[in-house]
């Protein structure tokens, strides 16, 4: 994420976090550490899966034939939740796998939202306020009141030039006391892990990364919202966006094919098509009242009068909403000499 997110050299861990040199890393080999909860928690030497971690989601693979599921993080070592208990023991030597699809897919997210808080930023003095990545879309938060949608349109061509501009994304070690040019600044002492994004932006990030801008892809921008006093975006990159956009026009597609039309024609017929519900609506509720005075004034006339002029019309509960009583019971109730009884 955009957090200053700081971490301690490999060397001074339990657990040696490979992704931290090399993000493309899917095959490894460690030592078993500990093996915990009846054999379904591992704990490595070392390992390439991400555990989740500065708002990014932690990675699946396998260690051996055994799936891994869940990745965490206790400071001092990276703990690997496994769908089944294992056979392994401390002291053995066991082969690691990542999911790529799953890492490449966040590694695509990660980076285009540096790119995309960097262009906020730089270009229009929104800070990024918080990130969160989900298994669908993502968000940014920035400190901006109001984005307008057209505003939108504009950032979203702005900041996919900028990784069609294929800048390189770099990662380096750098000791806090002499890292300079940081997006925000960190509070850490110490070793900072620092991602760059060419002649754009640096951040202290603890998450994977591609290698350049180019391996972002598209950035779709979907939507916008107000919360809690900053403005929200909605977006997906990459190989998600390009999911997100045929889900899109299947979902358009389909809508079409109910008018009988193309999906550039849906927005005028769907529009058309609410205009005439809201007057068949319109129509009904006047019919319905029309009927209910109808209905009322028969109860009226056949109900007799007691010694005191007064007229007591029971009314039967209906099979449906309360609702749907109301047209006769308020033409009841207009009318004078009337007692309602509900039966």
């Amino acid at each position: 994420t955009r957090s200053s997110y700081v971490d301690l050299p490999c060397t001074a861990r339990m657990t040696e976090r490979l992704y931290y040199t090399d993000a493309r890393l899917t095959r490894f080999t460690a030592s078993v550490v500990a093996v915990e909860q009846e054999g379904r928690h591992v704990v490595l030497d070392a390992t390439a899966l991400y555990p989740t971690s500065g708002g990014q989601p932690h990675d699946t693979g396998r260690l051996g034939g055994t799936a891994v599921i869940d990745v965490t993080d206790e400071e001092s070592r990276i703990v690997h939740i496994c769908a089944e208990p294992t056979a392994l023991v401390v002291g053995e030597t066991v082969n690691g796998e990542v999911d790529w699809d799953r890492r490449f897919d966040h590694m695509q997210q990660h980076s285009g939202q540096h790119l995309l808080s960097a262009l906020l930023a730089d270009r229009y003095g929104w800070p990024t306020v918080s990130v969160h990545f989900g298994a669908d879309t993502n968000t940014v938060d920035v400190s901006a009141d109001h984005i307008a949608p057209e505003a939108i349109v504009i950032i979203e061509q702005q900041v996919n030039r900028l990784a069609a501009g294929n800048h390189a994304i770099t990662v380096e070690f750098e000791d806090a006391s002499q890292a300079r040019g940081l997006r925000k600044a960190s509070e850490r002492s110490g070793l900072l892990r620092i991602v760059t994004i060419d002649s754009i932006d640096r951040s202290a990030c603890g998450g994977t990364h591609v290698a350049s801008t180019g391996e972002i892809g598209s950035i779709l921008l979907r939507r916008v919202e107000r919360t809690k006093g900053n403005t929200r975006i909605e977006f997906v990159c990459g190989l998600r966006a390009v999911a997100r956009a045929r889900a899109d026009v299947a979902l358009l597609n389909a809508s079409a094919r109910m008018f009988t039309a193309s999906p550039i024609d849906l927005p005028v017929l769907v529009e058309t098509q609410q205009r005439r519900v809201t007057e068949l609506e319109r129509e009904r509720k006047k019919l319905v009242a029309d009927l209910a005075r109808f209905e009322a004034q028969a109860l009226f006339e056949a109900a007799p009068v007691d010694s005191g002029g007064v007229r007591r019309i029971r009314v039967a509960p209906i099979d449906g909403p309360v609702r749907d009583a109301e047209p006769l019971v308020q033409a009841l109730q207009a009318m004078r000499g009337v007692q309602l009884i509900a039966a």
